[in-house]
């Protein structure tokens, strides 16, 4: 049978949520924005809470049902979430709150479409905005797809939620590897962290320079970017390259021991991660290691000082103390959160004893090793759910 093109608003009731500006308040009821939405799940942890007149307020437009599906409409597109909750009674904005007619649509396939490369290749086309990519609901509901029959929807959505079940728990095994790095850094740490004893990063670098402005294209070198840098570690996953002159590479040149700090992001909990550059964490990647340089969108933090080692200052700007230290020094305009060299030159730094670091650095190599393996099993069934997405939808699987 052949499958009809459809386009989502015509099959799904695809709205967004409040326009009004509800006033918080330390309990009352959950407003979920783009922020709340993290790898397929909604996350609680830094919610803010409106009142019941407020509630009551916008709940006929944005009330949140069992079933439905939240997307951010900013920022991370293409992260949908399907809600689990019996009464979660959420109210919403800057998220597209997409309902069903459960005789034509199954939340599941739906779910699957919008995580496919499909959709993925319509935000970029259409998606408007610089760092910070925003997505209309027209936009939304004008998107053309492949609808098979219902009972079809179920089957294919039945195979890609067992394969990606699969590929969250080995993603969950890697973040308890992060956390166990963590436990150990803070318990290894605690008497350094919780001393007044401190010097401004400043002291310790010998210089801050900031990344190339130049666009991406199909040459160049090899180019770090904002997508790169997760919270102690580099994500590869999307590589670009950019073309600098020979007088700009020498400048922008990435070499062991470099720091990257991501300097701008809609969400303020990014600005300021960092991550230690280590030429063999790129040997793999298909680029001379020694080619890499970085976007304007980074600052890069080279040690003079050989009193702290680069992983332990990663380490301990991904703890609660150090986090805070960072979101102190963020600025914001425009909706953009930013943090510039003048701040991190200002950063705290505990005085850490350099036998401690040194035992810190073989243990964190150690499960360094482990998340390696995982990894790798992560990225080949990553290929393997985009295989079957790719098979779903054109009818093959």
């Amino acid at each position: 049978m052949t499958w009809q093109n459809v386009k989502l608003g015509d099959v799904c009731d695809v709205r967004d949520g409040t326009h009004d500006s509800p006033k918080y308040i330390e309990n009352g009821f959950p407003l979920i924005t783009s922020k709340n939405l993290v790898n397929g799940f909604i996350d609680k942890s830094n919610t803010n809470y409106i009142s019941e007149a407020d509630y009551t307020k916008i709940c006929k437009r944005s009330k949140v049902d069992f079933g439905d599906i939240l997307m951010p409409m900013i920022g991370t597109i293409g992260n949908p979430v399907v809600v689990d909750e019996v009464s979660p009674a959420f109210a919403i904005k800057n998220v597209a709150l997409i309902k069903f007619n459960d005789q034509l649509t199954d939340r599941f396939f739906i779910k699957s479409v919008l995580q496919s490369q499909l959709f993925n290749s319509y935000v970029q086309n259409v998606s408007r905005g610089g760092t910070q990519k925003f997505l209309s609901l027209g936009d939304i509901r004008k998107f053309l797809f492949p609808l098979p029959p219902l009972a079809e929807q179920k089957r294919i959505a039945a195979i890609l939620d067992k394969a990606d079940e699969i590929r969250r728990k080995r993603e969950q095994t890697i973040a308890k590897l992060d956390q166990l790095a963590q436990s150990i850094f803070v318990e290894m740490f605690g008497d350094a962290i919780h001393s007044n004893v401190r010097i401004e990063l400043s002291e310790l670098i010998g210089e801050f320079r900031y990344g190339t402005s130049n666009k991406s294209g199909a040459f160049g070198y090899p180019t770090l970017r904002i997508p790169n840098v997760a919270y102690g570690s580099l994500d590869l996953s999307e590589l670009k390259t950019v073309q600098v002159t020979e007088e700009e590479f020498k400048r922008l040149k990435l070499i062991e021991g470099d720091l990257l700090f991501v300097r701008t992001n809609g969400n303020p909990e990014y600005v300021g991660r960092c991550v230690v550059f280590n030429p063999v964490d790129v040997a793999n990647t298909g680029f001379d290691a020694s080619k890499y340089i970085y976007a304007s969108y980074l600052i890069r933090a080279r040690l003079k000082s050989s009193s702290v080692l680069p992983i332990v200052i990663q380490e301990f700007l991904s703890t609660v103390e150090g986090k805070q230290a960072l979101k102190a020094r963020c600025k914001t305009s425009a909706g953009q959160f930013n943090i510039n060299t003048e701040g991190l030159g200002s950063l705290p730094i505990p005085n850490f004893p350099m036998s401690f670091q040194k035992s810190f650095i073989a243990i964190k190599k150690s499960i360094d090793q482990q998340k390696i393996v995982h990894q790798k099993a992560l990225t080949q069934q990553t290929q393997l759910f985009a295989s079957l997405q790719h098979q779903a939808f054109t009818g093959n699987l």
